[in-house]
């Protein structure tokens, strides 16, 4: 399910459900996934309540709880949020569409859900998420947009 509540130039509920079974596909990720694009102000309260960070963040992912039994198949993966108003900023400052960011920003949300973590992969996320890019035909990955604003701060 796919939840529009801040209305993004160029994208609809049904285009933004379309990328995300792509992507979920691409990433060998079963189970569905709801995605929600909210305001920055809605994304400060979720960050506060579930990590205890009292900021706005671009992207959140909530894996789902694991099925009780080991043959049951888990059909929720989970949930990913996403700001549209940082989407919106990202987009103005990397030249590309707020439609184009909040796709970039499902995908980073998808390959959490699916289990990578790049604060602990030594790169496998990163690498992974290039490659899932390039393949559903996005501009530069979050990891590697990170990477690159951080060699160029002094």
């Amino acid at each position: 399910m796919v939840i529009l509540q801040k209305k993004v130039a160029g994208l609809t509920e049904a285009t933004l459900g379309r990328f995300v079974l792509r992507a979920r596909k691409a990433a060998a990720l079963r189970a569905s996934v709801n995605v929600l694009v909210t305001s920055s102000a809605a994304m400060r309260v979720l960050n506060r309540q579930f990590r205890g960070k009292n900021k706005a963040t671009d992207v959140l992912s909530f894996p789902a709880a694991k099925p009780a039994g080991r043959n049951e198949r888990q059909k929720l993966a989970g949930d990913i949020a996403i700001s549209a108003d940082i989407a919106r900023e990202n987009s103005v400052r990397l030249g590309h569409s707020v439609a184009q960011e909040i796709k970039i920003l499902a995908l980073h949300g998808i390959l959490h859900l699916a289990g990578f973590d790049h604060e602990r992969d030594n790169g496998e996320m990163a690498r992974k998420e290039a490659t899932l890019r390039r393949a559903l035909r996005l501009p530069a990955a979050l990891i590697e947009r990170g990477l690159i604003e951080r060699r160029r701060m002094p």
